[in-house]
């Protein structure tokens, strides 16, 4: 089954899933071999109320529609925010930030090479140490069953989660899988970033 109606627009069951498949069809749009990306995820009625003027810039007025027929816009509205610093760890950068209260979420990309369950098992020991974070990259790198994913993470101020992954392999809308729980590293970092 397709994912997008005939306007483009993700189905959903929540307003989260939709947001989170609007980045990764953002992105995907975008190719492969893209660096991280951070969104703010910020409710649209607030933004079209209080930022009348970036709502209009982002298409939310429902102006220009030849028809006449504004569709309903999303209750979440993904805003890129400024590109991430280079050289620093992800896991660092996102320690550094703090959101406004008009931001209600958050989301990020990642792409990153992973290994089957079956090829987890025959990483050498010696590349499980701490420090070996280097070496064992290049091994996974150069492992023949890698795959290439990129991995959508949303979390919202009230504790709601999503994530999208889409394989490289399989780069095509109707084979991302979403679920709140497949990157749970990434998912409480971005959940951090509401913390007191």
């Amino acid at each position: 089954m397709n994912n997008l109606p005939i306007d483009g627009t993700p189905l959903a069951a929540s307003p989260l899933t939709r947001a989170v498949l609007e980045i990764d069809e953002y992105v995907a749009g975008l190719g492969w071999d893209q660096p991280a990306r951070l969104f703010a995820l910020v409710d649209t009625d607030r933004l079209r109320t209080e930022e009348p003027a970036l709502a209009e810039q982002l298409g939310l007025d429902g102006e220009g529609r030849q028809d006449g027929e504004a569709p309903a816009p999303a209750p979440l509205t993904p805003v890129e925010q400024d590109e991430l610093p280079a050289g620093i760890p992800l896991d660092e950068f996102l320690g550094t930030i703090a959101w406004p209260d008009a931001v209600s979420g958050c989301a990020m990309t990642v792409e990153r090479l992973m290994l089957p369950p079956s090829a987890e098992a025959s990483v050498p020991e010696n590349l499980q140490e701490e420090g070996a974070e280097e070496r064992l990259a290049r091994w996974v790198a150069e492992h023949p069953e890698r795959q290439e994913v990129r991995m959508t993470v949303a979390v919202l101020r009230d504790g709601a989660r999503e994530s999208a992954l889409r394989l490289r392999e399989k780069d095509s809308p109707t084979e991302v899988l979403t679920g709140p729980d497949l990157v749970p590293g990434l998912t409480e970092a971005l959940a951090a970033t509401f913390g007191d």
